[in-house]
């Protein structure tokens, strides 16, 4: 046997197994063979693994592409993801109409991305709701999510009016009918907000923690608890995205039951390593806001007993220009792609001793199977030859410069955080090695999903 690429002599990481040492054989862009201690194979070009972690390619599964430099973004962000070990992304793709949008869209991702790619649809309108199933089957996405922070007022300002609970309902109703289909939602109660930020804002308070004091945790959870109502009684699995509270997780405890439709969590990576009194000021501005240390606690025994099952970033490759001059005036989100896995390997496996194969689930075989995305997210024959090579003894050193991102800034700059990144590997080609991307072609493909007897089980 000759193999085009071999991966010799790791710790290789099984996602929710174990790790295992022994080496990885890769032909055409596909794992070929698992080989144990000891054993090897003729092969184009061997990379040596020893004392290094061989991880699936992370898939994050919270992105907002098109978010900076609309144009570019798929180049530049792709390439930030690539330096942090990410070799497929999911993002939120919102427009008037659908149907229209997607195919350029998709073109634009095919054209630039270094990375392979999917959509989630972004649902804000009656019309977006009516016309899901025959714009699902046709791009091949399985899920959709809607903003309960576009309600009333706020979504007004936006440009959003037909954000209501009914919205929501059909949404979840038109949701259960699509083949792997999962509803996730933004859950934030925007109508009590204005209680709290009124006497805030009048008291001249500026500090980040006050973003959260606006909207505390209590308002996500009691939106977690309609959204968990409404999908037992649609028949439709849900999935809370960016989870930031532990009084959320206890709501999704109370209401998972047997019989139920199933009710998947995703925290992003900033909710596991920043608080409301991290000393970023108006660049932590996030919504839902930074939570206190003791939510960030919780959060991450979610993720160590499985409750939460996936992990994104909520990447948003803006100017910092846009964050600030102040709290009330700065945008909302930031970038995090290059960072993510870096940061969960300092704050769940350094800090807290979550094990690394934990992680990888949370980062690669979940989103797989929650997202209907074949052949990724496990190191197995057969699939994919996605690889993040990762030397957990090396640290990286933050650098916003050095991010390849259109954003200009992170909220990790300067911190040294546990584990770097050697090797990026997508579909067998190695995009990423000693320090710098590679030559390799833009070469993503979009992530036309199709669910499997598999993925739709675990689903119900």
């Amino acid at each position: 046997m000759k193999c085009d690429l071999l991966l010799a002599n790791g710790e290789i990481v099984f996602p929710g197994e174990g790790v295992r040492r022994g080496s990885v054989a890769i032909s055409g862009g596909r794992i070929v063979a698992l080989l144990g201690p000891g054993e090897s194979v003729e092969a184009g070009r061997s990379i040596d693994c020893t004392d290094r972690w061989i991880l699936p390619g992370l898939i994050d599964p919270h992105t907002h592409i098109g978010f900076g430099d609309k144009a570019a973004d798929f180049g530049t962000e792709s390439r930030s993801a690539a330096l942090g070990g990410v070799t497929g992304l999911l993002s939120f793709h919102r427009s008037d109409d659908l149907a229209t949008s997607t195919g350029p869209w998709q073109a634009e991702g095919e054209a630039r991305s270094l990375v392979d790619f999917g959509f989630h649809f972004g649902v804000t309108s009656r019309h977006h709701v009516e016309t899901l199933g025959q714009t699902a089957r046709r791009f091949g996405i399985t899920s959709i999510k809607v903003y309960l922070m576009y309600k009333g007022a706020n979504g007004a300002a936006k440009g959003f009016t037909e954000v209501d609970d009914a919205l929501l309902f059909h949404a979840l109703a038109e949701g259960a009918k699509i083949p792997g289909g999962v509803v996730g939602v933004h859950c934030e109660n925007v109508e009590v907000i204005p209680f709290f930020r009124d006497s805030i804002r009048a008291a001249g308070r500026d500090d980040l923690g006050a973003w959260d004091d606006q909207s505390p945790g209590f308002l996500e959870a009691e939106n977690v608890f309609r959204v968990c109502f409404f999908g037992e009684k649609a028949d439709c699995p849900v999935n809370i995205v960016h989870m930031s509270s532990a009084e959320s997780l206890a709501i999704v405890r109370e209401r998972r039951k047997p019989g139920r439709p199933p009710i998947h969590v995703e925290t992003c990576a900033h909710y596991l390593s920043l608080s409301r009194d991290a000393p970023v000021g108006p660049i932590g501005k996030v919504n839902p806001p930074l939570r206190p240390e003791a939510d960030i606690d919780a959060l991450w025994e979610g993720v160590r007993s499985g409750e939460i099952s996936t992990i994104g970033s909520d990447h948003v490759p803006r100017k910092r220009a846009t964050k600030g001059p102040d709290l009330w005036s700065a945008s909302a989100g930031f970038p995090g792609i290059g960072t993510l896995l870096p940061v969960l390997i300092e704050h769940g496996w350094k800090k807290r001793g979550v094990p690394i194969e934990t992680i990888a689930a949370a980062t690669s075989r979940n989103v797989a199977a929650l997202y209907s995305l074949p052949d990724k997210g496990a190191i197995r024959p057969g699939y994919d030859a996605d690889f993040a090579i990762v030397d957990p003894g090396g640290t990286t050193t933050v650098d916003a410069s050095g991010l390849e991102s259109f954003s200009d800034y992170s909220p990790y700059d300067g911190q040294v955080l546990q584990g770097r990144v050697t090797h990026t590997i997508r579909r067998g080609d190695v995009l990423f090695e000693n320090g710098a991307l590679t030559t390799a072609a833009a070469g993503g493909r979009y992530l036309f999903r199709s669910p499997t007897p598999e993925t739709e089980k675990g689903l119900r």
